[in-house]
């Protein structure tokens, strides 16, 4: 299960990489909230503080925690969209992995931001995922989790003419606070945002903060 899932989700952004870039060169200037809870994200862990951006993608959520005053670098399954995250961003570090298996030792990390990046993680992985974001933090480490709310995933089959199809997980906010605190974190904040028809979205947006 898991290598089939990580498989799927390397191949679909190896493959949209170059058309989702285009398409989003910078979603975060369209979304105050979400700006404001990575400002306050920022205080929580500190200025200087040692972050990783999990399925950082092509790193303009990497780049925006640099330009925050974070040491932060990104990880990601896809090649090809790391190739365009170091081409946009060359100051700053990204390397291939999985979130699941980092390749770092326990309590590395002041923080760990995972941007709507555990969608693709099947349920029954969640815990191991919470469990390996939780190593690699400090004790009092801080994490961001953000995701779409819902109770059924949203398939998207073809995106831009190519021929792959991956599942977008939507989930509960209730529910993954709970994984988290079985997971031996402490939740500090769980904010809601309604969809934003204007901004192309189907479902309620999520983000939880948890403190290792």
């Amino acid at each position: 299960m898991t290598a089939d899932f990580l498989s799927a989700t390397r191949t679909f952004y190896d493959a949209v990489a170059a058309d989702y870039a285009d398409h989003f060169p910078d979603d975060l200037a369209h979304r105050p909230l979400e700006r404001g809870l990575l400002t306050a994200y920022a205080d929580l862990v500190g200025p200087g503080a040692e972050v990783a951006d999990l399925g950082c993608g092509p790193g303009r959520v990497t780049r925006h925690l640099a330009a925050l005053g974070l040491s932060v670098f990104g990880l990601d399954l896809s090649e090809s969209m790391l190739a365009i995250a170091r081409r946009e961003n060359p100051g700053l570090r990204f390397v291939q992995g999985s979130m699941l298996d980092l390749d770092m030792p326990d309590g590395t990390l002041d923080g760990v931001l995972c941007w709507y990046s555990s969608i693709h993680t099947p349920d029954d992985r969640l815990p191991a995922l919470f469990g390996e974001f939780r190593r690699v933090l400090v004790p009092g480490g801080h994490l961001l989790l953000a995701f779409q709310v819902g109770d059924a995933p949203r398939r998207f089959e073809d995106p831009w003419g190519h021929p792959v199809a991956l599942d977008f997980q939507r989930r509960r906010p209730e529910r993954m606070a709970d994984l988290l605190t079985e997971t031996g974190f402490t939740l500090h904040s769980s904010t809601v945002r309604q969809s934003d028809t204007d901004l192309g979205e189907s479902s309620p947006q999520a983000v939880l903060i948890a403190r290792s």
